[in-house]
């Protein structure tokens, strides 16, 4: 998959494409990310990217030809991709989006700096917009990454065991299950709970469904709101509950 970003920070988005998981997808050939700087398709000798709004008020904006030509030349150099414009008044940002993400083979982050964009590329240049939550950054770089990293990690061969996806939060509609490893027991004494040094992986897949549906209920009910639970996962959920009200 390859994933094209506009930014007048390029390398900020390729220095943090080197990092864990998304560094091992670039090593691997599995994801490529390249940056590209509007400033490269802009005119005069300041190369300017950006002016006054019209109309008055505090801030620059971003100019509608060098983005575009920015634009245009990405998608010359391979198949036409979706151009994604992260900005905080678009749909955010889900597991399901991500997924539907990865695979796609390509698309085309855009950044926005200062006031924003001009409201003319919205027209014809870009697909969607995207948001990573209700705030505002001073760029869409650090969106971009976001985004670059939960798609870069359900490349196939990224992860070194692929059922970890498949474990994430969100993955199955609910939050994960919580995690130990050693030592069994801490400097304070709390100890890994008894069924995972069991052996019994039935009995162990059972907690770890109980414990995510229960955290799911605690910390995310919206998120069961919208699941229809089987019987066997609301008797889970109702023993959580019991035991959850009657801990002291």
């Amino acid at each position: 998959m390859r994933i094209d970003v506009i930014t007048l920070f390029p390398e900020f988005i390729l220095e943090a494409a080197k990092v864990g998981v998304v560094g091992r997808a670039m090593e691997r050939k599995l994801l490529d990310v390249q940056a590209h700087n509007p400033r490269e398709d802009a005119e005069g000798v300041h190369r300017k990217v950006d002016d006054r709004p019209f109309g008055g008020g505090p801030g620059m904006v971003m100019m509608v030809e060098p983005i575009r030509r920015c634009i245009q030349r990405i998608r010359a150099l391979a198949d036409p991709a979706p151009v994604i414009y992260l900005s905080p008044q678009g749909p955010r940002l889900t597991q399901n989006k991500v997924e539907q993400l990865a695979k796609t083979p390509r698309f085309i982050l855009l950044c926005g700096r200062y006031e924003g964009i001009d409201e003319r590329l919205f027209e014809r240049d870009i697909d969607e917009e995207l948001s990573i939550g209700d705030y505002v950054l001073s760029g869409g770089e650090l969106a971009a990454a976001v985004v670059i990293d939960a798609v870069g990690r359900l490349q196939e061969g990224a992860l070194g065991d692929a059922e970890s996806a498949a474990q994430d939060s969100f993955g199955n509609g609910l939050l994960d299950c919580p995690h130990y490893t050693r030592p069994p027991v801490d400097g304070y004494g709390d100890a890994v709970p008894d069924v995972l040094m069991s052996g019994n992986h039935r009995e162990i897949a059972k907690w770890r469904l109980k414990q995510s549906l229960g955290r799911t209920w605690l910390r995310r009910p919206d998120l069961l709101q919208s699941r229809v639970l089987t019987p066997a996962e609301q008797k889970l959920l109702d023993e959580f509950r019991r035991e959850y009200t009657s801990a002291p």
